[in-house]
C-alpha cells in the first residue's frame, strides 16, 4: 500500500506551488513503513520537490536511507534539495546542546535551496566569543539564533545587528528552565524590538520563517 492509497495519510502534492514549501514528513508517531512509504511516493510519484523528514529515530533513518542517496544528520533527513538561490541565512547556537535543533534547521534550509552560515557555540556566558565572530554573519541576510538556558542570545544579538533575527528557544538548561520554557518566554519578552519567536526545539519551523523571508528580499 503506497502513502497516497492509505486512508491514514493524504499527501499535499500542491504545497510547493501554493506556499513555495514542500510538504514536511514530521516521522514521530509513525511506523517505520509509513514513513518509508510516504517517502517512495514522494520520490516516484510526487512533484519533484525537496523531499524533508524530521524526527525520524535511528530505525526510521536506517530504512529511509536505503531509499535513495541523502542529507541527514540526526533524525533529519533531506533527498532532492533544490538548487542554490543564492541567498545566505546564518544559524547561531549559544552551546554544542543545542546543535541538533540547529541541524534541523540547517538541513530544512539546504533542502530549500538556502546556504548557511554556521556560528557554534557563542553563548552569552562567555561574550567575547559573539563579538569577536560578529563579522562572520555580515553575508546573511536573515539570521537564526538557538539557545536554552535563560535564552538571552537573541536579544544580544537583535541589539548588535541589523538583519531579521527568529529565535528558537531549545529545552537545554539547569534548574528552573522547564525544557525551555524559561527560554521561550525570555524570547517573548525580549527588549529587542522586532525578534520573531518560534516553538521550543522548532527548528524546522524557524527555517521555514527564514525562507520566507529570504525569498520576499529584492
Amino acid at each position: 500500500m503506497t502513502a497516497e492509497s492509505s486512508p491514514a495519510v493524504r499527501l499535499d502534492h500542491d504545497r510547493s506551488a501554493r506556499i513555495d514549501l514542500p510538504e514536511a514528513i514530521y516521522c514521530a508517531g509513525k511506523t517505520t513503513e509509513q514513513c518509508v512509504s510516504i517517502v517512495m511516493e514522494l520520490l516516484n510519484n510526487g512533484v519533484g520537490d525537496a523531499i524533508v523528514t524530521t524526527r525520524a529515530t535511528v530505525d526510521q533513518q536506517r530504512a529511509l536511507a536505503e531509499l535513495a542517496p541523502d542529507l541527514h544528520h540526526e533524525g533529519t533527513m533531506v533527498w532532492r534539495p533544490r538548487a542554490n538561490t543564492g541567498r545566505r541565512i546564518a544559524t547561531v547556537s549559544a552551546g554544542t546542546s543545542d546543535l541538533d535543533v540547529a541541524e534541523e534547521c540547517r538541513l530544512t534550509l539546504a533542502a530549500l535551496g538556502h546556504t548557511t552560515i554556521p556560528l557554534t557555540d557563542v553563548g552569552v556566558a562567555g561574550l567575547h566569543r559573539l563579538t569577536a565572530a560578529l563579522d562572520d554573519l555580515t553575508p546573511a541576510e536573515v539570521i537564526v539564533a538557538f539557545a536554552g538556558m535563560e535564552g538571552a542570545l537573541p536579544t544580544v544579538l537583535a541589539g548588535l545587528v541589523a538583519q531579521p533575527i527568529i529565535a528558537v528557544p531549545t529545552s537545554v538548561g539547569y534548574g528552573t528552565s522547564f525544557e525551555g520554557a524559561t527560554a521561550l518566554l525570555s524570547m517573548m519578552s525580549s527588549c529587542a524590538p522586532g525578534i520573531a519567536v518560534v516553538g521550543i526545539d522548532n527548528g524546522y519551523g524557524a527555517a521555514c520563517a527564514a525562507h520566507r523571508i529570504a525569498r520576499s528580499l529584492s
